[in-house]
């Protein structure tokens, strides 16, 4: 899938821009899996911090708002040069709390804020450090050359669907789904392209989803992020994956 814009395309694209793109980063202070992971340190400062950095970069941002529901976060991101508007509900910080009524959550404070909705919101998740300010920016010119309604991070299956099984209980290997009677399948070179959401970027058009409570439409673009770019931290091993490869590019930076 091509869609890399060169850095001249996209600052094209935002200075004839009418559209009006808003960063949301969404912090929930409890994790029990994995907690305090939103400002662990990685890479010699808090994992939060990276996200806000690649939004602070980005052309197309008008404002990168931080939804959280704890006042250690909030300070954080503050200390980053994040928004941190207002503070999460204790009933939108649970586990069980559904990821689509937070941002539903902060359109709506958005919309009262500025007097009218955003055109998009541009929601950037923590736990992806190794987005760039270019991903935003290139993710967000889809948006706009294909009026879409929502442009997704993917990347492409490292093991494709093709080759997925299932296990019954006594160790009998099936297929996972119906396989095309094509045996050229089973060579990797061959396979069709497959991709897998990867929870770097999601460019939301706000109008819609405040109307539908999802994302997904005819209109869903996806937006290709290198492997490199694509770790998502949920475990403690990711994150010290992380840790190490971001002290690497800190190391080489100097």
């Amino acid at each position: 899938m091509a869609n890399r814009v060169d850095e001249l395309s996209i600052f094209a694209f935002g200075l004839i821009s009418v559209a009006r793109f808003v960063g949301l980063i969404t912090a929930r202070g409890g994790s029990k899996g994995l907690p305090g992971k939103n400002i662990a340190n990685v890479g010699g400062q808090p994992l939060i911090a990276w996200t806000i950095k690649a939004a602070l970069g980005s052309r197309y941002l008008k404002r990168t708002i931080v939804s959280t529901d704890s006042d250690e976060i909030a300070d954080v991101a503050k200390q980053f040069g994040a928004e941190v508007p207002f503070m999460r509900p204790a009933d939108l910080a649970q586990d069980s709390s559904p990821h689509s009524d937070v941002i539903r959550h902060a359109i709506l404070w958005l919309e009262k804020d500025e007097g009218r909705m955003p055109d998009y919101i541009v929601l950037l998740q923590p736990t992806s450090p190794f987005r760039t300010a270019l991903d935003i920016d290139e993710a967000c010119a889809i948006a706009e050359r294909d009026d879409a309604d929502s442009v997704v991070g993917v990347s492409a299956q490292k093991s494709h669907p093709y080759w997925t099984k299932t296990m019954k209980a006594n160790g009998l290997l099936s297929d996972f789904m119906q396989l095309p009677h094509h045996s050229e399948y089973w060579q990797r070179q061959k396979l069709p392209p497959a991709y897998v959401i990867n929870g770097v970027i999601y460019v939301i058009r706000c109008s819609h989803f405040m109307r539908e409570a999802t994302y997904f439409t005819n209109k869903t673009f996806g937006y290709v992020v290198p492997p490199e770019r694509s770790l998502d931290i949920d475990t403690a091993w990711d994150l010290k994956l992380a840790d190490l490869l971001l002290n690497e590019i800190v190391l080489k930076g100097k």
